[in-house]
């Protein structure tokens, strides 16, 4: 999906995008709409796309550390 031309913090960007898409649709459409799912499937792509490449960048540096732990998503619970 990315060019050779994209560095770190492109991917990094395009991963916080995605990631605020999908969120800002699951509170408005919830968790296991069809559109949230996609955009968690996409953001997963890119995830795994940014870790494949970072083997050939020099090693993450603490902001990209940083910026992945931030990510991290915590579902909710859903009690029945």
């Amino acid at each position: 999906m990315y060019k050779d031309s994209y560095n770190s913090s492109e991917m990094l960007n395009a991963i916080k995008d995605k990631r605020a898409m999908m969120i800002n649709c699951a509170n408005t459409k919830g968790f296991t709409s069809e559109e949230t799912i996609k955009y968690s499937q996409e953001l997963d792509v890119l995830i795994n796309e940014y870790q494949k490449a970072s083997q050939q960048f020099s090693r993450p540096t603490e902001e990209v550390k940083f910026a992945f732990n931030q990510m991290v998503m915590i579902w909710p619970k859903i009690f029945v």
